[in-house]
This record gives C-alpha cells, sequence and structure tokens, in this order.
C-alpha cells in the first residue's frame, strides 16, 4: 500500500521557523491550549492485554509505538525547527484518569465499583467535556437529528452555560478543527482538498465513504473519509453552532475548520486561544480502516491509526510559536470500554489516556515522564481551561467545581488557581 501525503505537511511544518517568545501577559502561565480527542479505548485495564481480538489497552502496547515511547521517556529525537527534541522531556501524564460517573448529589464520588450512572456512548462525554454535565443525553445523535426513541427530541442545547460561550465572553477565541469537513466536489464525489475560507459552513451532519479516484487521506494513506458530529462538542449547542443552518450565512461557520487549515494557521501563527481537534473516526481510534492499517486488524489497528496521526501532528504543533509561547497540548481518549464480556469499565481500574505535552509540563522524573497518580476526569480538564483562561465566571460550569484541575500535570504556577467562587489568586 501506498501512502500518499503521508508526511507532506510534516515537512512543511517542521521547516518552521519559530523562536518562543513571552509578551510578558502570561507570567509563565498557558496562554494557548490544543486539545486532540481520541476514542473508545483504555490506557490501561485489569486484564493489560495488549495482544488479542478484544479489547487492547494502549499502554505497552507495541500497536501504539509512538505513545508508549513518549511515556516511557524512550522517544527518539525529532528535528523540530532545526533542534533535535526529545518530545517526553516535553510530557506528563495521568495514571488516575476516568470515565465520568453522575453524582447523585454533590458529594458523591467516583467508585471503585463504578456504581454511580456512567455516561455513555461517546456525545455526552464530549457535551460534558464542554459543559460539565451531558444535560440527559445518552444517544450519538447529530445535533438537528430527531431522537427516534423521543420523538421531538434533539440533542443540540439551549444552554449557554458552556465553555466555549464563556471563552467568547472573556474575550478569548476558540476554533474547531475537524477532519473531513469542507471538502470540494469533483465530478459528484468528495476529493480531499478543502473548500476555500467563503465556502465553510457548520459541520451539523455526520458522513462517511471514500474519497473520488486518486485522492487519499494524508495521515492515513486509504480513500477513506469519516467525520462524526458526535465527536465535535461546540456543534452540540445552539449558540455556538449557530442553529439548523448549514449554509454560508451561518455566524459561526468560522469557527470550525478543515483540518488542513490548522497547519496553515500554525505556520501563520493564527490559531486560537483554543482549539479543539477531532481526527476522522478512522484516526481516532474509533473505527478500524477497511482492509487494515499496517498489517493490523481490528482493536489493534484502531489504535495504531490514533498512534500514527498523532505522530505526524503532535510535532507539527510543537513547531508553531503558539505552542512555543506558553503553549499546551492535551489528548485524551473519551470513555472506557469492557476488556471482558462481564467486565465493567466504570470501574476505576479501567483508565484512560490523559496527556500533557507542553514546555510547561511537570518536569521529568529521573529522567522519564511524570506519571500523576491524582484522581482526573473530563471535568478535571473543563475546570483547567476555565482557570487557565480567566473564563470562570458566572460559575466554574457543573461537575467542574468538584473535582482537581491538571495542576498537578504541570510546572508550578503554569495554571491559575481560581476558588470555587471563580475569585482568581493566581497573581
Amino acid at each position: 500500500m501506498k501512502y500518499p501525503m503521508l508526511f507532506g505537511c510534516l515537512t512543511a511544518a517542521l521547516a518552521i521557523t519559530a523562536a518562543a517568545a513571552d509578551d510578558g501577559r502570561s507570567n509563565g502561565q498557558i496562554k494557548t491550549v490544543f486539545v486532540i480527542a481520541l476514542e473508545n479505548n483504555n490506557w490501561t485495564q485489569p486484564d493489560g492485554a495488549v495482544t488479542g481480538n478484544g479489547q487492547l489497552q494502549i499502554f505497552n502496547n507495541t500497536a501504539a509505538p509512538f505513545i508508549n515511547s513518549l511515556a516511557k521517556g524512550t522517544d527518539a529525537p525529532v528535528t523540530i525547527n532545526g533542534r533535535q527534541v526529545k518530545i517526553s522531556r516535553q510530557l506528563a501524564f495521568a495514571t488516575n484518569y476516568h470515565n465520568v460517573l453522575t453524582r447523585n448529589d454533590p458529594n458523591d464520588a467516583a467508585t471503585l465499583q463504578g456504581l454511580n450512572p456512567h455516561i455513555h456512548p461517546s456525545e455526552p462525554n464530549y457535551i460534558w467535556a464542554e459543559a460539565g454535565t451531558n444535560f440527559g443525553i445518552f444517544t450519538d445523535d447529530d445535533p438537528f437529528a430527531i431522537d427516534t426513541t423521543e420523538l421531538d427530541i434533539q440533542n443540540t442545547q439551549d444552554n449557554q452555560l458552556h465553555l466555549t460561550r464563556l471563552l467568547t465572553a472573556a474575550g478569548h477565541s476558540w476554533r474547531s478543527y475537524q477532519e473531513d469537513i469542507d471538502l470540494q466536489t469533483v465530478n459528484g464525489t468528495l476529493v480531499n482538498t478543502p473548500r476555500p475560507r467563503s465556502q465553510w459552513t457548520v459541520p451539523l451532519t455526520s458522513f462517511s465513504g471514500n474519497f473520488g479516484s486518486g485522492t487519499f487521506n494524508q495521515f492515513n494513506g486509504t480513500p477513506q473519509f469519516n467525520y462524526a458530529a458526535k465527536h465535535n462538542p461546540m456543534v452540540l449547542f445552539t449558540d455556538t453552532n449557530g442553529g439548523n443552518d448549514a449554509t454560508t450565512a451561518n455566524p459561526q461557520r468560522l469557527n470550525y475548520a478543515p483540518l488542513q487549515q490548522l497547519f496553515i494557521d500554525l505556520a501563520g501563527n493564527e490559531v486560537a486561544d483554543y482549539n479543539w481537534i477531532t481526527p476522522n473516526q478512522n484516526n481516532d481510534m474509533h473505527t478500524a480502516l477497511n482492509g487494515g492499517f499496517m498489517g493490523l486488524t481490528g482493536d489493534a489497528a484502531q489504535i495504531r491509526q490514533g498512534d500514527n496521526f498523532l505522530s505526524i501532528v503532535v510535532p507539527q504543533i510543537m513547531a508553531s510559536r503558539a505552542y512555543q509561547d506558553h503553549g499546551a497540548i492535551i489528548i485524551w481518549t473519551d470513555e472506557a470500554e469492557p476488556d471482558s464480556a462481564d467486565a465493567n469499565p466504570d470501574d476505576l481500574h479501567h483508565a484512560l489516556l490523559e496527556f500533557v505535552i507542553s514546555p510547561d509540563a511537570h518536569p521529568n522524573v529521573s529522567g522519564v515522564p511524570y506519571a500523576s497518580p491524582v484522581f482526573f476526569t473530563h471535568s478535571s480538564d473543563l475546570r483547567t481551561m476555565q482557570e487557565i483562561f480567566h473564563a470562570t465566571r458566572p460559575l466554574i460550569l457543573g461537575d467542574a467545581i468538584n473535582v482537581n484541575d491538571l495542576s498537578d500535570l504541570f510546572a508550578a504556577g503554569a495554571i491559575p488557581q481560581e476558588d470555587d467562587n471563580g475569585h482568581g489568586n493566581d497573581q
């Protein structure tokens, strides 16, 4: 199998000449965030399986060579802006990051048995990452699709208490980079070339299939595309999706960009303050490519596809001025999966992947990345984003008020601290 364009973007990004800068606004605190959302795989699980046909964990899995080399500090240096860089020296990760469990009251905590009501499938977790609650949603429907089990119920939320709304109110920009959206059509079929910015729309509807002859995905070398709105949290809120309008008249359309635009924005130092990056369902570990990948099939192929995507995209982000000037890359998986027929994926023995890559990450310990034992969930990421961007007014959102932020994964002082009333004490 040929992989045309597979490393084209990487070569271009690593040619960027970007000097780290500090304009004095951050005082050593994080200024720009890139979230990369992956899917449906455990970082660790009770059976520890890394081979076979069932659910495989990512840690110690040879299907994830890039991820594991980072976690273990064995990664080979990559060339970024003419320098040899070991990414793992700017990495810290969590060993106790878990699926969200709802609380019967604010004092309840997740249990070792996972007895509290759990949040599945994917979409409720993405809504939670944006708002600290799933608003009672337990389906993967597109935003304005009518729920066939509950007629007239749609998954789009009118509630304005969610992260990107508060970011805008606090004067910060955000952008959702989605793979496979806003692509051109040639001879009646999609090709992997983005439409011009004037033709961008808000991606309200999921779609999948194969590109027209001669065009391929730049990360996996196949003609397959697979966009899922359920993995795009901002598009699930009316005030940030602009309503049920998939035309170029939608006022929110420029907040959603095809993934190819990320690399242009990185090179031009034009990324937003908060950048959400969703690979398509083949590159985010959700779905195995037809025909497998690099000789693998099933769950191993899914993991390898996501690992390969990260190995290309992470160095490109690190080459940017936005990253070097107090930026942070956060990589997570959305929900736990059962490793056997009778396993409860929501117990605290199934951990999810949570990586922080940043010049301001917690320093390595004894030459290897810091592995935090602190209990985290998606609510922890949400609270941290509110603190970084001083977007805690009028309140810390939903369950985020009950949890640890991600400060343990960063150097001291990198995350400004807010109390439960949204008052800062970072001065």
